[in-house]
C-alpha cells in the first residue's frame, strides 16, 4: 500500500508487515483518540474568571470509568495483536521446514563468516565455501542457517528478509529463509557490539538456481598445488633460449 517498508523478499516477509500494520492502526487510533480527549479537557477546564477550580477525588464511578474502560480496551487490542502474531511466530521460529541448503553464519568483531556447502552439498568438507560479509543462495529455495557468535553479542538483521536474530555467544541458534526475488541486500549487525560496529555490513546475493550453482563450482575450484608450475610459466621456460655456456676465460677466472 505505502513504500514505507523495505521491498518484501521472503515468504514470511508480508506475514511481517501485516503485523506491522495491524499494531500501526491499532496505536494510530488510540493516538488520535487520546490526542482528541486532551485537547477538549485543555479547552473545556481551562482557566476562567469566576469558575474556580475543582478538586477531583476520581472516587466516582464515572471518574473510574475514565481510566478503567481505555485499560480493558487496550487489553482488548493487546489480545487481538497477541493472536495475530501467535500465527506468525509459529510460522518463522517452530516450525523449521525441510531446507534445501544449510549454511553456517558467524558473528564476530566486526564481520559476518559465512560457510557455504560446496558442489557436494555438504558442509564441513574440503570444498566448503568460505566468505566474509558475502553469502549466496538460490531464489525459492529453503535455506537453513546456524548462527553463533565468536565474541560479543550480536543481531543478524537483513530487513528486505524481514529477518531479525541475535546471535549469542556459547549458543548456536537455527532459524531459516526462503528469498523470494533475485538481488543483493545489505546483511547488518542490529546489536551495538563495540566501536566499528556501524561497519559491521554484508551482502546477500539471491541468483538463480544455475548462477548460484556456477557461483560454488567457481568458489569452489582447488587451488594450484604449492611449488606447481603454471601452465605461463611452463610455456616461458619451454620457448625462452637456452643459457649460453661459459667462455673459457670465464672458466680461467673462476679457477684462478
Amino acid at each position: 500500500m505505502f513504500d514505507w517498508l523495505p521491498r518484501a523478499a521472503s515468504t514470511y516477509a508480508h506475514d511481517i508487515d501485516g503485523l506491522i500494520w495491524l499494531i500501526t492502526a491499532i496505536v494510530g487510533v488510540w493516538f488520535i483518540l487520546a490526542e482528541a480527549v486532551l485537547v477538549f479537557l485543555i479547552v473545556r477546564y481551562r482557566r476562567r474568571p469566576g469558575h474556580p477550580a475543582a478538586y477531583v477525588t476520581g472516587d466516582r464511578r464515572r471518574q473510574v470509568a475514565w481510566i478503567l474502560v481505555p485499560c480493558v480496551a487496550i487489553l482488548a487490542c493487546d489480545l487481538i495483536i497477541d493472536g495475530a502474531s501467535a500465527h506468525v511466530w509459529e510460522k518463522m521460529k517452530q516450525t523449521q521446514p525441510k531446507p534445501e541448503l544449510e549454511i553456517r553464519i558467524e558473528g564476530r568483531q566486526w564481520a559476518w563468516i559465512f560457510v557455504h556447502p560446496g558442489p557436494d552439498g555438504r558442509l564441513d568438507t574440503p570444498d566448503d565455501v568460505v566468505k566474509m560479509n558475502e553469502i549466496h543462495v538460490p531464489v525459492n529455495a529453503v535455506v537453513r542457517f546456524a548462527l553463533r557468535s565468536s565474541d560479543t553479542l550480536h543481531s543478524l538483521w537483513i530487513p528486505e528478509l524481514r529477518l531479525k536474530q541475535d546471535a549469542v555467544p556459547g549458543r548456536t541458534i537455527y532459524g531459516w529463509f526462503e528469498a523470494t526475488r533475485t538481488g543483493s541486500y545489505g546483511v547488518l549487525c542490529a546489536e551495538l557490539c563495540g566501536a566499528a560496529h556501524g561497519m559491521m555490513r554484508g551482502t546477500l546475493t539471491v541468483d538463480e538456481p544455475d548462477v548460484y550453482r556456477g557461483w560454488v563450482a567457481a568458489e569452489a575450484s582447488p587451488p594450484p598445488a604449492a611449488g606447481a608450475a603454471s601452465p605461463a610459466t611452463t610455456s616461458a621456460a619451454s620457448t625462452s633460449p637456452a643459457a649460453p655456456a661459459s667462455t673459457p676465460a670465464t672458466k680461467g677466472a673462476i679457477a684462478r
